[in-house]
Formats: structure tokens, C-alpha cells, sequence
């Protein structure tokens, strides 16, 4: 029997599928279950948006799987919130270094441009009164 911690309240069945990769993306949960025998608590269940909770067990007899859902312990949620704190903190260091890259890119745009538009000048000869 495999173990899977759940670290929310619940997971779905098909997202639980999609982690555990029996399957490669969300949209192939449904075909899964069409053709495949899922016991959930040994009643079947076809549903991909069925809640699973902490003590739950999934059986899939086609593939001789068998899955115990458990609640994770202290230390990892520790962990699991030190990686997530870390994650966050990576995607703010990437949304800074995108928002300063296109800041750099609109202020080379605009020297170009600048630029372009001094060359593009059209000079023309003075007019005098009475000239054509």
C-alpha cells in the first residue's frame, strides 16, 4: 500500500491522479475513470471531483494499486511551509526582475524611437518673400 500525505483539507480524485502520475494531465482524469475500476473506502467511484480526506483509501484494481491517504505529521508541515515559503519567494524575485526588464526595454524603445524620429526630420530651405 502506498502512502499519499495531503496537506489541505481535501484533494480531488482527479487531481490526486494528475500527483501521483497515473495519469499526465487533469483533462485525462475523466477518460481514466471511464475505463478503469476506482474503489474508494471499497465502493466504486467514478467521479474525478470526489473530496478525498485524511484516512481515505483508493484502490484501482486494473493497476493493482492501492492508496492510503494519511495526514502529514509536524515535521512535515514544517517543511512543506518552508517550501512554499521559499517558492514565493522565488516567484516575487521573477516578477521584479521581469517588471525592471520591461521598464529597460520601454526606455531602449523610446531612445530608438527618439532616435528615429530626429533622423526622420525633414529639413527644408528658407523661404524668402517673394520667392517660389
Amino acid at each position: 500500500m502506498n502512502n499519499y500525505t495531503i496537506y489541505d483539507e481535501f484533494i480531488t480524485l482527479g487531481k490526486l491522479l494528475k500527483e501521483t502520475a497515473i495519469i499526465e494531465t487533469g483533462g485525462a482524469a475523466k477518460h481514466f475513470l471511464e475505463n478503469n475500476d476506482v474503489f474508494y473506502n471499497g465502493n466504486y467511484e467514478n467521479r474525478r471531483g470526489k473530496k478525498l480526506y485524511a484516512g481515505d483509501v483508493l484502490e484501482f484494481s486494473g493497476l493493482g494499486l492501492k492508496i492510503n491517504i494519511v495526514a502529514p505529521t509536524a515535521d512535515e508541515i514544517a517543511e512543506h511551509q518552508k517550501e512554499r515559503d521559499e517558492e514565493a519567494r522565488v516567484k516575487a524575485i521573477v516578477k521584479k526582475m521581469n517588471a525592471d526588464n520591461k521598464k529597460t526595454e520601454n526606455r531602449q524603445k523610446s531612445a530608438t524611437n527618439n532616435k528615429e524620429q530626429y533622423f526622420k526630420r525633414k529639413t527644408s530651405k528658407p523661404k524668402f518673400p517673394g520667392s517660389k
